[in-house]
């Protein structure tokens, strides 16, 4: 448990140094620090029990739906929230190893951590992507809601 805390630690303030890099200002600044912690808390806590792969698609969505719902809560955009949450989950050891296998001359490994790498970064798109249009959704539905009911009400420019 202990190394989970730290792991989460080190998330926090990776997250925290991109955001910096990225501009990021003021009460935004802990907010997606704080992304960064709870994407690797909730891949390290999922991980034990699922595997790797469902690890890093749940992971995603926990940072797809912090970033939404802070997006709302700050009015920010919620990729402010969403690119330096992600950080810890970037799969740079996987797309290393695939470079360093293909360098060794060692086609049968390098084949098998690219296909490993691209699994990882297609779980946490499709946990970004299914949250976010599942967000876009609801959104679409209020504003037909609120504009009395009918998706002919909104006007098409």
């Amino acid at each position: 448990m202990g190394a989970i805390l730290y792991q989460t630690a080190a998330s926090f303030f990776a997250s925290l140094c991109f955001a910096v890099l990225f501009q990021v200002r003021g009460r935004n600044l802990v907010c997606v620090a704080a992304a960064g912690g709870v994407c690797w808390l909730v891949y390290a806590v999922s991980g034990a029990g699922l595997g790797e792969l469902p690890a890093y698609f749940l992971a995603a969505v926990a940072t797809t739906i912090y970033a939404e719902f802070f997006a709302r809560v700050l009015r920010t955009p919620a990729i402010v929230y969403l690119a330096a949450g992600v950080i810890p989950l970037v799969p740079g050891g996987g797309i290393y190893r695939t470079m360093l296998f293909c360098i060794r001359g060692a086609p049968e490994e390098a084949l098998s951590a690219c296909i490993n790498t691209i699994g990882i970064a297609g779980a946490m798109a499709m946990g970004i992507v299914i949250v976010s249009s599942f967000v876009r959704m609801l959104s679409h539905q209020q504003i037909i809601k609120f504009q009395g009911g009918s998706s002919h009400a909104i006007s098409r420019k």
